[in-house]
């Protein structure tokens, strides 16, 4: 790798911005590319790139002007929790397991402790504040868990004006109703409060809190992986 690329791809890491490094295996030229930016490039070439992108896999490639090898640098997923509730327990171990970096949100520290939540971040602040330190992206997913709208309302407001890639929020449809009724008198879409996932996770039944955290942690897989489905 030559030091110019490295510098970007450096630089690139640095501002959390996927790129792709395509290198021709025949004649070792390379080439940064970027997964938000592929219009204009051959048809061939910019759907691999974005598959590649998209599952987090490297890998060669046939086009017109060769072989490549596409070389994926994704910034790091990362899961947001506000809320450190029981449901968060489970659903902080699992998402640690499916490679994510997760925060834990809650003003409440009686409730946001290390014992509880061992080998995660956490995050006394309120959610408004936490989250624009944190600065949500494309490869960030936020799921809010208390029910309360003193802290889950500032967090999706945040979150909304974010390219976060998922955004869930627990309760009941009466619950998600009385919730979008208070976003759109904040003066939020229904295009924008479209992005809600509410109640939150894939409807498999779930009704323990590793269940529901199963079902949560499906629905963030999915969106990431299948984002127009």
């Amino acid at each position: 790798m030559k030091s110019a690329t490295l510098a970007q791809i450096q630089a690139d890491r640095a501002a959390k911005r996927a790129v792709v490094l395509a290198t021709n295996l025949a004649t070792g030229a390379e080439r940064l590319i970027y997964p938000n930016a592929l219009d204009g490039l051959e048809p061939l070439l910019a759907a691999a790139v974005g598959n590649a992108a998209r599952n987090d896999q490297s890998g060669n490639v046939d086009t017109p002007e060769g072989k490549l090898f596409l070389h994926v640098f994704n910034p790091p997923l990362r899961l947001v929790v506000v809320g450190a509730v029981h449901i968060a327990q489970p659903l902080a171990r699992m998402a640690a397991l499916a490679g994510y970096d997760v925060t834990i949100i809650d003003p409440r520290s009686a409730f946001a402790t290390n014992e509880r939540f061992p080998g995660v971040t956490i995050s006394t602040e309120w959610p408004d504040e936490a989250l624009a330190k944190l600065k949500p992206d494309a490869r960030t997913a936020v799921v809010t868990l208390t029910h309360d709208p003193k802290i889950d309302d500032p967090a999706l407001e945040a979150t909304l004006r974010s390219p976060a890639f998922y955004v869930g929020s627990l309760g009941s449809r009466k619950t998600h109703n009385a919730r979008l009724y208070r976003l759109h008198k904040a003066g939020f879409t229904e295009t924008e409060t479209a992005r809600i996932h509410g109640p939150v996770g894939l409807g498999i039944g779930a009704k323990s809190p590793a269940e529901i955290a199963v079902a949560i942690l499906a629905q963030i897989t999915e969106r990431l992986r299948q984002p127009k489905s």
